[in-house]
């Protein structure tokens, strides 16, 4: 793979990955995708970018594809009850679909990305396998579990052995202007963090209040909205039960939130669906594995096992706290991903 197209994002990382690209010898283009709104600003400094480096640069508007693959995927999951994810949405359906097809019509082989993490052949079996960035703290790996083979035998990760500080370190000899840029830590389409607020002006509507229900199914107070609430959630209750609560439930159907004290947060087993793995392509008898649940959830023992139906189940060696469906449980064995899917029911 020689020509590799670009994904510029307007930040420190994918500029100073297309830099190493070009250093390392490769033909490179860069090119921004619009997702849910053009943002001049990282046009501009995408633009700046592929200047100084004199590559080609394209801009892809996305906004119609991210509107339905990420937006309305995010609201419907929401209202089901769920807790999506929509990075993973978007790396599945837009940077490592759509972007890689737009590549090659332009006559590149490949793409590459600024996402933190490694990808190894393993001669003896021809499979590609995705491993864990050297920099844990940026670690991206749990966002890039639905890889497929194909997809990772065309993707390059030029700062999966590199570090944060060293990236900007680089940046900053290169003369980027985005060298010092803030790293982004919200969702995309909802910077002020008020999901359920973007959800009422995309949908043009106000979500109905219901009953705040105990663990008995009494009736403490009133809600503003079960979409608006996740599991383990304590603060912005409004509830004032003389000890601490915690959201333990939704029904979405009968539109009740249920709270109750933190113990009844906490479960070992889930069934997770959809899954996708790298050293085979099926999983056919039990394996033990570390199990991140969450982004933000340190790693814990379980054991995996197929289910009939092609879903698996996973079993904590110990409870884990506020499991939740729509998100991601991704497995690990040392600094290999093993696999990944989606959790679609707690037990």
């Amino acid at each position: 793979m020689k020509k590799v197209m670009a994904a510029l994002s307007g930040g420190v990382d994918s500029s100073v990955a297309v830099c190493l690209l070009q250093k390392a010898g490769y033909d490179c283009s860069g090119s921004i995708m619009t997702l849910h709104a053009p943002a001049p600003e990282s046009i501009s400094d995408a633009r700046s970018v592929a200047q100084r480096l004199e590559i080609p640069f394209y801009v892809m508007d996305c906004q119609e594809m991210f509107r339905k693959c990420v937006i309305e995927d995010f609201i419907a999951a929401y209202e089901r009850g769920d807790t999506p994810n929509p990075c993973i949405a978007c790396n599945r359906c837009l940077k490592f679909s759509h972007f890689l097809a737009e590549a090659e019509k332009l006559g590149c082989e490949g793409i590459a990305t600024g996402h933190y993490a490694r990808i190894r052949k393993d001669e003896s079996t021809g499979r590609y396998l995705l491993l864990r960035a050297k920099d844990s703290a940026k670690d991206q790996s749990y966002f890039l579990y639905m890889l497929t083979q194909d997809q990772l035998s065309r993707v390059l990760f030029p700062l999966g052995e590199l570090t944060k500080p060293e990236v900007r370190q680089i940046a900053e000899e290169n003369g980027f202007i985005n060298a010092n840029r803030k790293d982004s830590q919200d969702i995309c389409f909802v910077p002020d963090g008020d999901y359920m607020a973007f959800m009422e002006r995309y949908k043009g509507k106000a979500y109905d209040c219901g009953p705040f229900l105990d663990m008995n199914g009494n009736q403490v107070g009133t809600h503003k909205g079960a979409v608006g609430y996740t599991l383990g959630q304590r603060k912005g209750l409004g509830l004032a039960m003389g000890a601490p609560v915690y959201v333990c439930a939704k029904d979405m159907e009968n539109n009740t939130v249920t709270v109750g004290p933190e113990e009844n947060l906490f479960s070992t087993t889930l069934i997770a669906e959809s899954c996708n793995w790298f050293p085979f392509d099926a999983l056919t008898s039990p394996i033990e594995v570390t199990a991140k649940a969450r982004y933000r959830h340190k790693e814990q023992p379980a054991t995996v096992s197929p289910l009939p139906d092609g879903r698996v189940g996973v079993v904590f060696h110990s409870p884990q706290r506020a499991l939740t469906t729509g998100q991601a449980v991704v497995f690990y064995d040392g600094e290999t991903v093993i696999g990944g899917g989606t959790i679609c029911k707690i037990k």
